[in-house]
């Protein structure tokens, strides 16, 4: 019951926080807070590799970024010319395509959005399972420097490639359909079922990952971090939950990134960069490597202010900051420290009224 109680709360928040920006007339925070509860699903997703599991990887930009240019690319590539192929009247005849008009009234054909999303994220999962067999085989510094050289692969593919846009990314994504009146898009009059949905598709993200910590896995990915050796000794396949893990955050990164890219109508070659991926391992590492709250809270407080630009061009050298800060202070994370005692000192030492003259203990 206790670890159902966080989850409560959170819920609770993400509700008065709605109603409060009602009241106040302030619901262009609900835009920033949807944001960042995408990018929080990629946070969790990585917490997990690094902090349970060990891992530490540099390329989820990288699974983020194919997630949201494989659904916008299928979902804005017109097929209307390739439409006599038996590929494309085969898809056409399982209900996976589209038609429609374009702005200028054109005919246009494209993949149905519900299943360019099933596609990115398998697409995805499928990428990181094939990459995870030999580059989870390394360890350190050396699995690290691996999933880099992932990130900037990606990274290069979707700047320089005509399918992608190049430099300037894919625009006019479709919004995503979910249900009969609720849709993913950035539509201002859909505030309100946008920022449910996207904190919705989080707490269920945070759900599962917990239900998969307390389970057998869980104690598996926990016995891998502390002493892989000792681990295969025990008989635990080593392997096997390294790659499970490392396939999951990556599922996790790709609906964070199909998600958020039908809700902005567009991606762009900065979300595959490698500063990205640095970022993401930055908050995981201030939020606490094995701290799914704190990961959580971090990336919530830090995206915000973030995409609110309450550090203007400085994000990253903010993001710096405050990681060197957390690493000298509090190198287990923001939530290792011992908050109780240091307010529980302050309110003790602020109730010490010493009068002149007189000694704390009433003595002259």
């Amino acid at each position: 019951m206790k670890k159902l109680l966080p989850l409560a709360a959170l819920i609770i928040v993400v509700i008065v926080i709605q109603k409060m920006t009602g009241w106040t007339d302030t619901r262009f925070y609900l835009t920033q807070l949807t944001m960042a509860a995408y990018y929080a699903l990629l946070i969790v997703g990585l917490c997990v590799v690094m902090g349970y599991a060990g891992q530490i990887s540099l390329g989820h930009a990288g699974f983020f970024a194919i997630g949201g240019y494989v659904s916008a690319a299928l979902t804005t590539i017109n097929l209307v010319a390739y439409q006599d192929r038996v590929v494309i009247r085969m898809l056409d005849g399982f209900g996976l395509l589209v038609a429609g008009q374009d702005i200028y009234g054109d005919a246009i054909l494209v993949v149905a959005p519900w299943a360019a999303c099933i596609a990115a994220v398998v697409c995805a999962g499928a990428t990181a399972w094939v990459l995870g067999i030999p580059v989870l085989k390394l360890k350190g510094h050396y699995l690290a420097m691996a999933t880099l050289g992932f990130g900037i692969i990606v990274y290069r593919i979707v700047l320089a490639s005509a399918v992608f846009g190049e430099a300037d990314g894919i625009s006019e994504v479709p919004p995503l359909p979910l249900l009969p009146g609720l849709t993913v898009s950035g539509d201002f009059g859909m505030r309100e079922e946008n920022y449910y949905i996207a904190w919705g598709m989080l707490i269920i993200g945070m759900i599962l990952l917990r239900n998969l910590i307390d389970s057998r896995v869980g104690r598996a990915l926990r016995s891998i971090h502390g002493s892989e050796e000792a681990a295969e000794s025990t008989g635990v396949n080593t392997a096997r939950f390294k790659l499970k893990v490392f396939v999951l955050s990556a599922v996790f990164a790709a609906v964070a990134g199909v998600f958020l890219t039908h809700y902005n109508g567009g991606i762009g070659p900065s979300e595959a960069s490698v500063m990205k991926s640095v970022r993401y391992v930055a908050i995981v590492a201030v939020g606490g490597m094995a701290h799914l709250w704190g990961a959580l809270i971090m990336v919530i407080v830090l995206y915000f202010l973030s995409l609110r630009g309450v550090f203007g061009s400085y994000d990253d050298a903010v993001f710096g900051f405050i990681l060197i800060v957390i690493m000298l202070f509090a190198p287990n994370g923001i939530l290792s420290l011992n908050w109780r005692g240091y307010f529980f000192g302050l309110f003790r030492r602020s109730g010490h009224t010493e009068e002149p003259g007189r000694a704390i203990d009433g003595t002259p």
